[in-house]
């Protein structure tokens, strides 16, 4: 099986769990860290096109999961985010990450924010090394192994 063919199976069976988990998944902390792990992939290649703001707002308004959460408020804060980077990215990776590890105290929250990341980074087809990398640094501030996530 190819490489691509690998991650949109996984992407889909992380889209399934994050799913079953939907009720367990309403905290600010999650809230906070997903649209923060959003902006970190959006972002990964140090800008932002037009297409990647549109795959997050299809995210947000399509998701079961984000649904527990007002839509408008997930887009400011995933814009807030992607500021922070715009202005200067090494120093908003730093603040972006600290959102990400809010994250950190609740496994399942913290799997289910990796899990965002990776259906972010594989919307377009293309699940970069550079996503693949900010996705990695997360599962990092998260406490989490990135082998666990096949990254």
């Amino acid at each position: 099986m190819a490489l691509w063919d690998r991650f949109k199976e996984s992407a889909s069976t992380m889209q399934t769990q994050l799913l079953a988990k939907k009720n367990d998944l309403k905290s600010g902390a999650f809230r906070d860290a997903a649209m923060a792990m959003c902006a970190l992939v959006a972002a990964a290649d140090g800008t932002v096109d037009p297409s990647e703001r549109r795959r997050v707002a299809q995210l947000i308004s399509t998701n079961e999961v984000l649904k527990n959460f007002p839509a408008d408020d997930l887009q400011r804060r995933f814009d807030d985010y992607l500021d922070k980077l715009a202005a200067d990215f090494d120093f908003g990776k730093v603040s972006v990450l600290q959102e990400v590890a809010k994250a950190r105290k609740k496994p399942a929250e913290a799997r289910a924010v990796v899990q965002i990341g990776i259906v972010i980074g594989g919307a377009d087809g293309d699940f970069d090394k550079t996503e693949q990398a900010v996705v990695r640094e997360a599962c990092f501030a998260l406490g989490l192994a990135p082998a666990e996530f096949d990254l």
